[in-house]
């Protein structure tokens, strides 16, 4: 075997070495040219409300509690070098030594699996870098590693790395993680605490206490042994700190105002830029929304206090604006610190009788008005394919004889929207559904009409925004501007133009129809569905009510705002606590009434071609002065009730009773009288 000359070996390790130098020089030279790099924390992503005050700040990895070097204990510092860079104060960014040894261990096992990173690499890894181990991201660390120490003090460092790194959990910075795990300041943790927080960074999945405490345990020990070894404290501080059995008060931090709708901000603001969440939480943006603090606080305030505290049921809500669809206020579920799963966004759930509106909007187009009767009694639909449905109303009640349009919406009568589902053809309400802005998959089949496809409370609302609106379709969103940290506008929402959907007439015909609801005039072989909440309402408000086995809701509008609310439970479970049924309800009436307080009452535009009349509500006919019930209803011209209603007319009925007995003989006559 032949050797290789001496002379070239030199040569080739100089080269190696010559190359090495110029490297750095040029990384070196390359970061003192670009200056120091900035900060996340001065690029902070500021929300704002509608009124241009500040309901959240978004760092991305950068704390919300950021303490100065100072302001945090020393032995938090000091463990935190003794664990995770011994030479900190000694080297310029990089600790050789360590490099080397770990780079032997990555070449013999073939993989990035062992690390050597110092604090300023860790720190800017969460600054500026993702967490992937590939040989270009660790060049990049590099890069940022020299900027940092080039620009800023170890202090500086030390103060950022402390204040960013990540404790698992949503938790970064060492404030942060101990109000996580403790539920306390860190000036306030005890030796066995930092040394078991100090821990964790290394892996945060591996060496949380709460994943696995043996792990922690242990790391925890490696920590206090190397703090001794450091004569940073004695043995007898050590073997105290392992004796404490630590007690976890798990406190999830949460933003103060609408949490839910910040997360769907963050989204939208992300989908209109066309850049990460990430990017948008750290790129120094302003983001100008459309949320209404006091409606906020006011649509939390009635859940709280309607839901049982000891009730594990969920709730959604959304209220809007009608005309422009801007978001007022949301509820994504009772407490985001426990899930921050967005109920009102994410949730599809079957919303019962609040479909039917949509089924009687297709079918006032199709012949039917207010006063248009069906028989209300059990009833059996066959099936083209020989199958049969039968539905049944709440409670298994009634009416056993023919009733109006405008009382079977008012009392949900089952059985006559499904024979009207059926009369139009169970298309008709598909394709009306997607008039109203629902895209799904629904089922063109009976049951559709008692809403037994899944969708939105965002969705839901939206399409009875339509109604509240005139007809025209409604495009939620939350944000109305943005301007970048330079003060430029990146993004602002162009004047709603919105388009004509619903016929004006038939859209105001159905939500005169709605506001029977809560009219006990229309009261029949049951109450008015919203009979329970129409003491509570000062305004004239139209909605609709549904339910399922394991679903409540309660939607509704004034000509200012709709408001979707959803309660149930994530598992589907049923509701059986009869209570729990109404809480749609009452969260919707206290919430609505809180929100038009001190307002005139607005009323629903009427358009031209629509005539108002009396009508007895049993028989849809015109009411008399005999009739002992009346509400004024509305029909398109041409198509109103022309005959009055007979059924109370007192004097035909007596004339009628006269003419009978005088046929009868005198016993009959003295057998009625009696019996």
């Amino acid at each position: 075997m032949r050797l290789w000359p001496k002379k070239l070996i030199y040569k080739i390790i100089l080269s190696l070495v010559a190359t090495g130098i110029l490297s750095f020089a040029v990384i070196y030279l390359a970061a003192f040219l670009m200056g120091p790099p900035k900060l996340v924390g001065e690029q902070a992503t500021i929300i704002y409300d509608q009124q241009g005050e500040i309901i959240g700040e978004e760092r991305g990895t950068h704390t919300k509690h950021w303490l100065s070097l100072d302001e945090i204990p020393p032995i938090v510092a000091d463990a935190a070098i003794a664990i995770e860079d011994q030479h900190f104060f000694d080297h310029h960014g990089f600790d050789y030594k360590r490099i080397g040894a770990a780079v032997l261990e990555n070449i013999t096992s073939a993989s990035l699996k062992e690390g050597a990173s110092t604090l300023t690499q860790q720190y800017a890894r969460n600054l500026f870098l993702s967490p992937e181990k590939t040989w270009t991201r660790k060049m990049k660390e590099a890069f940022y590693t020299v900027r940092l120490e080039m620009f800023y003090s170890k202090e500086e460092i030390l103060e950022g790395y402390l204040n960013t790194i990540y404790y698992g959990h949503g938790a970064y910075g060492i404030e942060s993680a101990s109000n996580y795990f403790f539920n306390k300041s860190v000036t306030d943790l005890s030796l066995a605490e930092v040394a078991m927080l100090t821990g964790i960074p290394k892996g945060p999945t591996y060496y949380s206490p709460l994943n696995d405490e043996d792990n922690a345990k242990e790391r925890q020990q490696l920590i206090l042994q190397n703090l001794v070894q450091k004569k940073i404290i004695s043995k007898k501080e050590q073997t105290a700190a392992l004796q404490v059995e630590l007690t976890y008060s798990v406190t999830q931090e949460s933003p103060e105002i609408a949490p839910f709708f910040q997360d769907v901000v963050l989204q939208e603001a992300s989908s209109l830029l066309k850049l990460d969440p990430s990017d948008i939480k750290t790129g120094g943006y302003q983001i100008h929304t459309t949320l209404n603090r006091n409606l906020q606080q006011q649509l939390e305030d009635k859940t709280s206090e309607t839901i049982n505290d000891k009730s594990e049921i969920e709730t959604a809500a959304i209220s809007m604006d009608p005309h422009t669809g801007a978001v007022l206020a949301m509820v994504g579920g009772r407490d985001y610190r426990q899930s921050t799963y967005n109920r009102a966004i994410d949730a599809k759930r079957m919303p019962g009788s609040t479909f039917k509106p949509f089924l009687y909007y297709a079918a006032l187009h199709h012949g039917y008005t207010a006063s248009t009767q069906l028989m209300s009694k059990p009833t059996t639909f066959e099936m083209e394919n020989g199958e049969v449905y039968q539905p049944s109303n709440f409670n298994g009640y009634y009416a056993n004889e023919p009733i109006t349009l405008a009382q079977a919406l008012a009392l949900s009568d089952n059985i006559y929207a499904v024979k009207t589902n059926m009369y139009l053809g169970t298309e008709k309400l598909t394709k009306t559904a997607e008039q109203f802005g629902l895209n799904g998959d629904f089922p063109a089949v009976p049951s559709l009409a008692l809403g037994t496809a899944s969708v939105s409370v965002e969705a839901m609302t939206a399409a009875y925004g339509m109604l509240a609106n005139g007809g025209k379709e409604v495009d939620t969103y939350t944000i109305g501007k943005i301007t970048d940290r330079h003060g430029k506008d990146v993004y602002e929402r162009e004047r709603d133009r919105s388009e004509q959907i619903l016929d004006p007439k038939k859209t105001f015909i159905l939500t005169h129809l709605m506001t029977g609801m809560f009219d006990k005039e229309l009261n029949g072989y049951t109450s008015v569905t919203g009979s329970r909440i129409a003491s509570k309402l000062t305004k004239l408000y139209a909605g609709k009510s549904g339910s399922t086995n394991s679903d409540s809701w309660m939607i509704g509008y004034s000509p200012s705002n709709v408001t979707g609310v959803w309660t149930g439970y994530d598992d589907n479970r049923n509701m059986e606590v009869v209570s729990e049924s109404a809480y749609a309800k009452e969260i919707w009436a206290t919430f609505m009434e809180a929100a038009h307080a001190g307002e005139p009452q607005d009323v629903f535009a009427m358009p031209s071609g629509i005539v108002g009349i009396p009508i007895d509500p049993a028989t849809g006919k015109i009411a008399t002065p005999d009739c002992g019930n009346s509400r004024v209803m509305y029909y398109e011209k041409g198509t109103e009730p022309r005959s009055y209603c007979t059924d109370h007319n007192t004097l035909e009925k007596d004339m009628e009773y006269i003419e009978d007995t005088e046929e009868k003989g005198v016993f009959e006559r003295w057998f009625d009288a009696f019996f």
